[in-house]
């Protein structure tokens, strides 16, 4: 009877990604934080951008999930 042996196979790592691709997306992604954050956490009475209580009942339960007083 024959013996079938593996033969092993070499193990790659994987790639390192450039900085220069990561930063773009990253700057993206703490912009759309910070305006998020504003949102929930700022947008309302003196520092509203946008007028009337539409963004305030929209973020509401996340106001107060994340710990914002709101009333």
């Amino acid at each position: 009877m024959s013996s079938i042996t593996a033969l092993p196979t070499p193990v790659t790592a994987p790639a390192p990604i450039p900085l220069r691709q990561i930063l773009p997306w990253a700057a993206f992604g703490a912009v759309l934080a910070v305006v998020l954050l504003y949102f929930v956490g700022a947008e309302q009475g003196v520092t509203a951008l946008i007028s009337g209580e539409t963004v305030h009942e929209f973020v509401h339960d996340g106001r107060h999930l994340l710990g914002f007083p709101c009333h």
